[in-house]
């Protein structure tokens, strides 16, 4: 009887029971809230690290492109426009070269100074570094180039015949400032080409009596029992002064009167023929007292066969226009 009677429940039981149960409830649902939360949380902490990460290098990128620019920008007011950092304004070499060659035309000419002298050293330094052949022509050369820019700007420093005569000079001196390869006139319609000399040939005609005169000398050297020899092996400094002083100007001269006596007053001149630019070789001078035709000689092209005239006074090349037809 008493099993089967229920058990009595008591009102504080049944509030801690409650209570107890509510609170699990509560609990796992703080849970849940506090681990989706959390989630959420996490995710949105990441995101806004990734756009932080993306808007400092954008940050950064701007501030270096703003730094390039003002370097850029940054011009010393002690540094000249041709040495100037700003890569964009910098000079060419031929305006530089250009500069340098009005400058000498304005001061040897004009008689007025269009910079300092620190000006026009810092830009024949700079002409130097460059590698500019300019600053390094001679005084002939400088003239020429600057009387041709005076007469294409309308001021001309020279006359016409001062100008032919100076260019004449600096071709005889074999100068590359004036050496202009093939070219025509539409005055006289005919086509020309310049002449260089040819050195390598020219020293291959004193080889044959340079070795006769070495011969001589031996022999002379056998004939008196080696009493050439003797002086030759004197202690220094006899030793070198016969040899330098003595004995290689006696072998030169005597070479050069061999190479005289059979060929006098030679000329080799080289240049490129006008019409296929085959490279042509024309001898001027007396071999043996026989004379190769004076100033001018007649050259046939060994490539294209055409008719050329050397001329060695002019130092010029010209294809008739018989050739040309």
């Amino acid at each position: 009887m008493a099993s089967l009677l229920p058990s009595p429940v008591f009102p504080a039981a049944a509030a801690a029971a409650s209570t107890s149960s509510s609170s699990r409830c509560r609990c796992r649902c703080r849970c849940r809230i506090t681990t989706s939360s959390s989630a959420r949380g996490w995710s949105y902490c990441q995101g806004w690290r990734l756009h932080h990460r993306v808007w400092a290098a954008q940050a950064a990128d701007q501030q270096q492109q703003q730094q390039e620019e003002n370097e850029d920008g940054v011009v010393d007011s002690n540094v000249l426009p041709y040495c100037s950092i700003n890569r964009k304004e910098k000079k060419t070499i031929g305006e530089m070269e250009q500069e340098f060659l009005q400058a000498l035309q304005a001061f040897y000419y004009d008689k007025k100074a269009v910079m300092s002298n620190e000006e026009f050293d810092n830009l024949k330094e700079e002409l130097m570094w460059e590698g500019s052949s300019v600053v390094m022509l001679s005084p002939d050369e400088q003239r020429l180039l600057e009387a041709s820019m005076a007469y294409v700007a309308g001021n001309p420093i020279m006359t016409d015949a001062e100008f032919d005569e100076l260019k004449l000079r600096l071709r005889k001196e074999g100068s590359e400032i004036v050496q202009e390869g093939p070219r025509c006139s539409l005055r006289s319609r005919k086509v020309y080409s310049d002449l260089t000399v040819d050195y390598f040939k020219m020293f291959l005609l004193n080889v044959p009596a340079a070795v006769v005169a070495l011969t001589l000398f031996f022999f002379l050297d056998d004939l008196t029992g080696f009493e050439i020899t003797y002086l030759l092996e004197l202690p220094e400094p006899f030793s070198f002064i016969f040899t330098w002083f003595a004995a290689l100007p006696l072998i030169f001269w005597v070479a050069q009167a061999i190479t005289s006596a059979i060929v006098k007053d030679f000329l080799i001149l080289k240049g490129p023929c006008p019409n296929c630019g085959n490279e042509n070789l024309s001898f001027f001078g007396t071999i043996l007292s026989v004379p190769s035709g004076g100033a001018r000689n007649s050259v046939k092209c060994a490539n294209c066969s055409s008719s050329l005239v050397y001329d060695s006074a002019s130092r010029l090349i010209t294809l008739p226009e018989t050739a040309e037809a």
